[in-house]
């Protein structure tokens, strides 16, 4: 049999088909999912979860002209594959190539990038309203989960959507993709006539012939309406969502083609906002995914789809995730006070085991960073101690609850911003770039920027036991294995330390003398060169307070500095340094090396970071050129 999937190179191959065929067709998509993550690695689950309804959308809706946005994004390989990319896929997360998340610049069928969730609403209003005043015939859909719906701007989006464009609704349709909910017997069959007969046009004329006529009985249209808000009450509770101003249908089985596609048929035809909630399974069709979709949500690597996801090596250095976790319930066994906050990501954050052992003093406040920036603030404010487990990325979400109610009111809450740096394969939505720039302008919050793992624990404990707000930085994955002390020991407050010191002015005559300053774990990149270069090497450990005796005596005793970070160069650590440099009336030549003004791909990180000059090698080689030294034999050799 020949494949249907070989077939689509665009939606509108995919609409040339009949629907017999789809069922056939959503088949080998999903196979091709499989097959494609099992390869690069990437989001599983979701995109398992999703592939009949992204064949439904494009089956009905002239995309590109109608427009899909995709909430969060990480469930659109299927999409990817329909649109184009197929060929491609094989590139999925690597450097060049497919991203993981809907880009604008990739495909003209990604009409919004997305990566953060709870944007697509509002996102697709506003494309609405463009082409209600641009005089455009075309649609704009929303595909949103439920984990998306839990954040405030998902409702913020809704309540604008439904009041419409100068009080007039726009044509937009929200779907509501649950795949947190078991598709149940009265979610089958009956359901999805009832669903259909309420999304058609025979049931909409219906209803307003019955309302005219019961105008004239006031008691009579009251009931009624009562009556069939009690029917769909008994199907889903759709209340809430036209309580918005939405026309709410279903649920209906999102992995049903023939009750997708005439449902959707029906409320692309509709006028006004719509919302339809779809009941999906995470990792559908894939048996290992569907009994643990915690597990299977993302691959990190390659695996035999047949094995399922290998089991960790027992002697795989740990993660600074883990770290933070280990660091986590040792704190709470000896402090009661301790209250750990996560928005919506335990296992990525690493409080699994906290969760376990300490229920009571786990808080998961879902996808809502800017709420659970406040939520700590007020926990402080009653003398617990609030420790947020939070993306690097994702804080910036809270950035005003974090100047507002925490910082302002001088509170002690602990920020332990995991994923910070570059990320590899989530790109550069999820990079932690910018968290020194926009943390060290705060007033009464620090930032601490631990080298390895060791230091990454009592970095974690010299901020618990600071009476302010106090951010600690580390990147995903592990560092260089270090061992772990479990004490609880701590730093001196604001000092860093040197780790390697280089040979005197007066034991190195006519040659530059160099102290490189390394804010967190690319000291590790550096050390080669400074060893090459016979540089001094030191561990800042804080951005903020900045050791400034330490950064005005190496300025006083070396020829030049250069700075070394993790994070972008406008406004980071470097800054701080030059800062500190001209407030004191020090002109010393200063090199700043860090993540440049532009957004930084997908890929490897080994990769990204030497492309980015932050590798041993690079390091060296910007060193040499700033400073007019000699290339290193090696090139020279070469």
């Amino acid at each position: 049999m020949d494949s249907l999937l070989n077939k689509i190179d665009s939606p509108a191959d995919l609409r040339r088909l009949s629907r017999a065929e789809l069922g056939a067709l959503a088949a080998e998509l999903r196979q091709f999912v499989l097959h494609t993550v099992s390869q690069t690695g990437g989001h599983l689950g979701s995109n398992l979860g999703t592939v009949e309804l992204t064949i439904a959308l494009h089956y009905v809706f002239d995309t590109p002209r109608d427009r899909i946005v995709w909430d969060v994004g990480h469930q659109t390989y299927p999409h990817k594959i329909l649109t184009g990319r197929r060929a491609r896929m094989h590139t999925l997360r690597q450097l060049g190539g497919v991203a993981g998340f809907p880009k604008r610049d990739e495909s003209e069928y990604d009409a919004f990038g997305t990566a953060h969730s709870s944007t697509s609403i509002s996102a697709a209003f506003g494309m609405a309203v463009a082409a209600r005043l641009k005089g455009e015939p075309r649609r704009a859909v929303a595909v949103i989960g439920d984990g998306a719906m839990t954040a405030g701007m998902a409702f913020e989006a809704l309540n604008n959507a439904g009041f419409g464009h100068s009080g007039q609704p726009v044509d937009m349709l929200v779907v509501l993709n649950d795949n947190d909910m078991s598709i149940s017997p009265p979610v089958g069959a009956l359901n999805r006539y009832l669903a259909r007969l309420m999304s058609g046009q025979f049931y909409a004329a219906a209803r307003e012939g019955v309302k005219g006529m019961l105008k004239a009985a006031p008691p009579l249209l009251e009931l009624a309406r009562r009556l069939e808000e009690h029917a769909k009450g008994m199907v889903a509770p759709g209340t809430i969502f036209e309580e918005f101003g939405f026309n709410y249908v279903g649920p209906i089985d999102g992995h049903d083609l023939d009750s997708l596609i005439p449902t959707l048929e029906n409320l692309r035809d509709k006028k006004g906002p719509q919302f339809l909630h779809v009941v999906t399974r995470k990792g559908y069709g894939y048996k290992l995914a569907e009994a643990d979709p915690v597990k299977y949500h993302a691959a990190s690597g390659r695996f035999d789809p047949a094995e399922g996801f290998p089991k960790p090596s027992g002697n795989a250095k740990p993660s600074f995730t883990q770290v933070f976790g280990q660091w986590l319930c040792d704190m709470a066994e000896a402090d009661d006070k301790l209250v750990g906050i996560t928005p919506a990501m335990r296992e990525g954050s690493g409080m699994v085991e906290f969760h376990k052992r300490f229920p009571r003093r786990y808080f998961d406040v879902g996808i809502a960073e800017q709420h659970a920036v406040t939520f700590a603030a007020a926990l402080a404010c009653e003398g617990l101690r609030p420790v947020l487990a939070i993306y690097s990325t994702f804080l910036q979400r809270g950035y005003d609850q974090l100047i507002h109610d925490v910082a302002l009111q001088n509170l002690p809450v602990v920020f332990a911003l995991d994923r910070a740096g570059v990320v590899g394969g989530d790109g550069p939505t999820h990079a932690g770039a910018y968290d020194i720039a926009f943390l060290r302008c705060v007033p009464n919050c620090s930032v601490l920027v631990p080298s390895d793992e060791n230091e990454c624990r009592q970095a974690l404990t010299t901020a618990y036991r600071h009476d302010q707000a106090a951010a600690v930085r580390y990147p995903r994955g592990s560092g260089i294995g270090a061992a772990v002390d479990r004490t609880f020991s701590t730093w001196e407050w604001g000092r860093g330390v040197l780790r390697r010191e280089s040979r005197p002015a007066e034991a190195r005559p006519g040659t530059l003398r160099l102290a490189i300053l390394a804010f967190g774990t690319l000291l590790h990149a550096a050390l080669p060169a400074a060893e090459r270069l016979d540089a001094t090497l030191a561990d800042m450990r804080f951005v903020k307070p900045l050791d400034e005796a330490l950064v005005l005596e190496l300025a006083r005793t070396h020829d030049g500095l250069v700075t070394i970070e993790e994070g972008c160069i406008a406004g980071g650590a470097g800054a701080a340094v030059a800062e500190c440099l001209a407030a004191a009336g020090v002109r010393a030549p200063l090199l700043m090396l860090g993540l440049p003004d532009e957004f930084t791909g997908h890929g490897d990180p080994v990769k990204l970071l030497a492309g980015l000059g932050l590798d041993a090698a690079g390091i060296e080689q910007s060193i040499r050129q700033r400073f007019g030294l000699r290339p290193a034999l090696a090139a020279v050799a070469s």
